[in-house]
């Protein structure tokens, strides 16, 4: 038995359980950004878990053994939808009857540009304000289907959430708004912030569309480049999960400064840069606002 039919199996035999009266439900989500925005509108009433772990990239994630059994007990599953989690689809196949909830469903999605992905969804979608308060709003309605006695919990924490993500992202999102023109350039190594380029008035640029692909083609390298050189683009970033070595040596071959490491598809451990959601959209925005200003 090859690896992949030896883990559908292990999940298939495990049973389960029904939500019993007054117990706190397991919830279990794809990644660590879901399970941080699980968690604030939870609350105390249930217990939220992450298949990956801190730091994982979760394009070509494999989950292991340990990843699915520890999802044996969950009740309800969240994941983003938006063809990120191919590398779910059949696990989640085999998980038996825990229902699972689209946290995308509702956002009109941007697609790919370049590559393999043409046209496909770009499915970093959180990374919008707006697109953020769906995943709330979607995430809340998932925990009240599941436990409708605590549905007036799970809108108001949803609703208190909301508004702690519109403070940590307008200011910083109105600030590159009013960047001089030219300076409106997001240069990074993964297609990853389309939304957020979107949202804060910015072109993008990128050495590739998914980090499944991790690495440009001779092409893509030579369009970033130009492009670097004609519109004197002052400076480039990578992502956490990564090598920055590309994005440096872009740096170097333009003359544009490194402006740093930009957070998008993974939380940190807890003593770590990003351990919450809301660290994740700050941090990554100020990067991104401060490099341009003064790079």
């Amino acid at each position: 038995m090859d690896r992949r039919s030896f883990l559908a199996a292990a999940v298939a035999s495990l049973a389960t359980p029904a939500l019993a009266q007054g117990s706190r439900p397991k919830i279990a989500t794809t990644f660590t950004i879901l399970a941080d925005m699980a968690r604030n509108v939870a609350g105390d009433r249930a217990e939220v878990v992450s298949i990956t772990k801190p730091g994982a990239e979760i394009h070509n994630y494999e989950p292991t053994p340990s990843d699915l059994i520890g999802v044996r007990d969950a009740q309800l599953i969240l994941r983003n939808g938006l063809n990120l989690e191919l590398w779910f689809e059949q696990f989640l196949r085999n998980l038996g009857d825990i229902p699972s909830a689209t946290l995308a469903e509702g956002i009109q999605p941007m697609p790919i540009s370049g590559g393999s992905y043409q046209g496909k969804p770009n499915p970093h979608a959180w990374m919008s304000l707006d697109s953020a308060m769906i995943y709330v709003d979607n995430i809340a309605a998932a925990l009240s289907q599941l436990d409708p006695a605590g549905s007036g919990d799970y809108r108001a924490n949803a609703g208190r959430y909301k508004g702690q993500i519109a403070q940590t992202i307008a200011p910083i999102r109105d600030r590159a708004r009013a960047l001089p023109e030219a300076r409106r350039w997001l240069v990074t190594s993964e297609g990853a912030f389309s939304y957020l380029a979107r949202d804060f008035g910015l072109n993008e640029l990128y050495l590739w569309p998914i980090n499944a692909d991790a690495q440009g083609t001779p092409q893509q390298v030579r369009r970033v480049v130009d492009a670097i050189k004609q519109h004197q683009i002052p400076v480039v970033f990578s992502e956490s999960t990564v090598s920055d070595r590309p994005a440096r040596q872009i740096a170097a071959e333009t003359g544009a400064a490194y402006g740093g490491v930009l957070y998008v598809d993974s939380l940190s451990e807890t003593d770590g840069p990003v351990p919450t959601y809301l660290d994740l959209l700050r941090v990554t925005s100020e990067t991104i606002v401060d490099g341009l200003s003064n790079g």
